[in-house]
């Protein structure tokens, strides 16, 4: 058998070689710790993104939310508005007619008076002393000159019952003691009884429209007065009106309040 001779030269190869293992070893485990690392900050920079577009989403959502919720009170809003304006146009055009009605009323009257003067030589003077504002010792009642007539308003909810003709408890003595000053003012006067609503349509189930419902409550009334006071039934009529003749405007719920109310309307003329 041969006989090996390790020499130095062939020891020391063997130990290059050996130390070239070990470097490349330590090389690829390097790159290998690195790649781990890369890999652990793409991860957390993904999360990072995934987190921001999760809450980019919310916010969307959120968005979307306050957008359609910002429609509906748009929409809301220009129902409102577009009711506003046709309430106001309603108004416009039942002042007009009242004011056309009026200049109508003052050219009949001078005719009339013309006319009498004309004929029979009969010169006619107002009566200036009638228009006196009517004091009343009732709370909650408004008195108001309106041309040639006082007019005294009885409001309904002091009245009564919500949408009927039916009186409330004490709305008797109510209408009992705003009679008494007028009975104390106008002794013998013509006095008109008239209903009036607001814009809102009365109950179906009742009344077949606001004019039905205001001529009932005025006819209540009538039967008080004719009924508990002095004031007697040839110096009363009734009349009712409906929604066409607001005080104020519909618009809001206080006009409305203020518009449901029975008028006791005191005329110039005296009884027969």
């Amino acid at each position: 058998m041969p006989r090996i001779v390790w020499t130095p030269w062939w020891w020391a190869s063997c130990l290059l070689m050996v130390a070239g293992c070990a470097d490349s070893s330590m090389v690829l485990k390097g790159k290998v710790t690195q790649y781990e690392q890369q890999q652990t900050a793409m991860t957390r920079q993904l999360q990072q993104l995934q987190d921001r577009a999760n809450g980019l989403d919310r916010d969307n959502q959120e968005f979307g939310t306050l957008l359609a919720q910002s429609k509906q009170q748009t929409k809301v809003a220009e129902d409102q508005l577009a009711a506003l304006r046709e309430q106001l146009r309603t108004t416009t055009v039942q002042l007009a007619q009242v004011k056309d009605e009026k200049e109508k009323s003052d050219k009949s009257v001078q005719h009339f008076m013309a006319s009498a003067q004309r004929q029979y030589g009969v010169k006619i003077t107002p009566n200036n002393s009638f228009l006196q504002t009517m004091p009343t010792t009732v709370s909650g009642i408004v008195v108001r000159r309106d041309g040639d007539v006082i007019r005294v308003e009885l409001p309904s909810q002091s009245l009564f019952e919500l949408g009927t003709a039916k009186l409330r408890p004490g709305a008797e003595n109510l209408i009992a003691d705003v009679a008494t000053d007028l009975v104390r003012v106008y002794p013998d006067q013509m006095i008109g009884v008239e209903g009036h609503l607001d814009s809102d349509p009365a109950a179906r189930n009742q009344w077949s429209d606001n004019h039905e419902l205001s001529v009932a409550r005025a006819y209540t009334v009538y039967h008080v007065l004719v009924g508990r006071t002095k004031l007697q039934g040839n110096q009363l009529f009734v009349v009712g009106h409906g929604s066409n003749h607001p005080v104020v405007s519909n618009a809001m719920p206080e006009g409305k309040q203020r518009n449901r109310r029975v008028e006791l309307v005191v005329y110039p003329e005296k009884k027969q």
